[in-house]
């Protein structure tokens, strides 16, 4: 099992549980975060025993985004681990979840601070839980900067269109409630209990066929952009197959003899 410094992992029974973990900084943005939650996905896509993922912050917060103190010319924590980095160009786009999609459902548990990148990695993320005292908001235009993780196009495809350019372009704070209510979130629970209900709904996806879950995961994002005549039949490609797999199989054994199925990933 990986994990770096700034990178905890831990198995909670079938789910990966990915923590940030430097809570000095609230959880900002390090080379040694971004490799270990580079590895993290990696180790999740290759272990079938792995049927979710919850990715979570340290220390009350989830992430406060990019180190600005890094971008200023102070060095970044974990540069040890730079040459990770200059072997993939690409590790810090992966590792926030621009250029890399896990095949397991992904359910973010925020708490705290999940502004700038963290908003960003957010996006990522297929469920997402806040506590209620989380605050989110896409803060870049008040630095001079950029939103270069992916929110100029994640963002008004997941939330409505208006809802997603007052983010961008005010670069206010959110509440978790105000998250909730645009859609941003899908759960708001009293704080400190936004791991708990995260691990929640990971069991319930645990319990469920981890074939059948990784091909709806799949076909949701592959027909999101595509006509609905094309998603259909993309939908139909992606999902027909799954009927003939011994999950499929045992799913309907256990229904008709009324008893929780045991899958196997066949």
């Amino acid at each position: 099992m990986g994990g770096t410094e700034h990178l905890t992992v831990r198995r909670e029974g079938a789910t990966l549980v990915l923590t940030l973990n430097r809570p000095e900084a609230k959880n900002a943005l390090s080379i040694a975060m971004l490799v270990g939650l580079y590895d993290g996905w990696i180790e999740a896509d290759e272990d079938d025993g792995v049927r979710s993922i919850v990715l979570t912050g340290a220390g009350g917060a989830f992430c406060a985004g990019m180190d600005l103190k890094a971008l200023a010319g102070q060095g970044m924590a974990g540069e040890h681990l730079r040459d990770r980095l200059k072997a993939d160009p690409d590790l810090h786009w992966k590792a926030m979840l621009r250029h890399h999609r896990p095949r397991k459902p992904v359910i973010a548990a925020v708490e705290g601070h999940c502004v700038a990148g963290g908003t960003e990695i957010l996006q990522g993320t297929d469920i997402r839980v806040a506590g209620e005292s989380a605050t989110f908001g896409l803060f870049e235009v008040r630095r001079g900067l950029f939103p270069i993780g992916g929110s100029t196009v994640r963002l008004q495809r997941q939330i409505p269109r208006t809802h997603a350019l007052e983010m961008l372009l005010t670069g206010r704070p959110y509440t978790a409630r105000e998250a909730a209510d645009i859609g941003l979130v899908g759960h708001v629970v009293p704080d400190g209990t936004a791991l708990d209900k995260a691990l929640e709904i990971a069991a319930q996806i645990n319990a469920c066929g981890p074939l059948a879950v990784e091909a709806v995961k799949a076909s949701v994002y592959e027909t999101a952009e595509l006509t609905e005549a094309d998603g259909l039949a993309a939908e139909l490609k992606r999902g027909w197959p799954i009927f003939d797999t011994a999950d499929a199989k045992e799913g309907a054994r256990a229904f008709a003899e009324k008893r929780p199925a045991v899958y196997k990933r066949e």
